[in-house]
């Protein structure tokens, strides 16, 4: 089983630091994923050859739009996705210990959660500003799977949520279980299906088959899209050591967490044939 394993490439999890301050690659892993959504939805909004139902001065969001959103984001991402480890992975762990919850450095996110924390975050700011939500969430959406692709590099850098034994070639040793048994490298799956593939896809479903006239079936592609690769990946990732397995030693939190979302998914794509676009004129500062 040693002989093919990968040994785990040594990278330190402080990508630099400068004098007391520490800066991880978990932190800049986020900063390049908001970046990154940031720019590519901006992109998504201003091409008018993705929008056929509309005309480049009636479109529902704006690029000035992206960039308020931004701040939004970030809040409800992060919110999300902290509240959510600590009430569905940890509770009993940060109760004891409630400011370890401010200790972002340590890792500790929730996908789930910082999703909820997105559409709260983009429904308040849809009725802000007088659009449906789906169409920010079809912009959006796509935006992220990048971001969640730097994520799972993280989460592999930080030999956190590592998979279960196995003779595969791409096995790897991860130092910090200190038993030498190759694992799967379930956050590099997570991070090619949720991240490189999902973004494929939802690219050929906006630029190919123009599916941003239906709102809502890009949003819903992507919460599926998702949901059906974290369930995949979940029968070789290891379980939260705090939870385990919650029946039949294959059945895990993650998997229970994402079966709504391809319902909600499923729903979305659908029902968006049925949704009326939204037109607005552009802003007086957008591009």
């Amino acid at each position: 089983m040693l002989a093919g394993a990968i040994a785990f490439p040594q990278i330190d999890p402080v990508a630099l630091s400068v004098g007391p301050l520490s800066v991880h690659w978990y932190g800049l892993a986020y900063v390049a994923g908001f970046l990154f959504a940031w720019w590519y939805a901006r992109r998504l909004v201003s091409n008018i050859s993705l929008w056929p139902r509309h005309k480049m001065d009636n479109l529902p969001i704006h690029p000035v739009d992206i960039d308020d959103f931004l701040v939004w984001a970030v809040i409800g991402i992060i919110l999300g996705g902290r509240l959510g480890y600590v009430l569905f992975y940890e509770l009993s762990t940060y109760l004891e210990n409630p400011l370890r919850v401010f200790m972002l450095w340590q890792g500790g996110m929730s996908f789930h959660g910082g999703l909820t924390g997105c559409i709260l975050a983009m429904i308040a700011f849809a009725r802000s500003r007088g659009f449906s939500v789906f169409h920010l969430f079809d912009v959006i959406g796509p935006s992220s799977t990048i971001g969640l692709f730097f994520g799972r590099v993280a989460n592999f850098i930080n030999q956190e949520l590592y998979g279960k034994p196995t003779d595969f070639a791409l096995g790897v040793i991860f130092p910090i279980t200190g038993d030498g048994i190759p694992r799967h490298p379930s956050q590099l799956y997570e991070g090619i299906l949720e991240g490189l593939v999902l973004f494929a896809i939802l690219r050929y479903l906006t630029h190919s088959r123009k599916m941003f006239a239906q709102p809502g079936f890009v949003a819903g592609a992507f919460v599926c899209g998702y949901a059906i690769a974290r369930i995949a990946v979940e029968f070789v990732r290891l379980p939260d050591p705090q939870i385990g397995y919650l029946l039949g030693g294959w059945l895990t939190m993650g998997m229970v967490l994402s079966l709504p979302f391809i319902a909600i998914g499923l729903w979305s794509m659908v029902t968006s044939r049925n949704r009326e676009p939204s037109f607005r004129p552009a802003p007086q500062d957008s591009e």
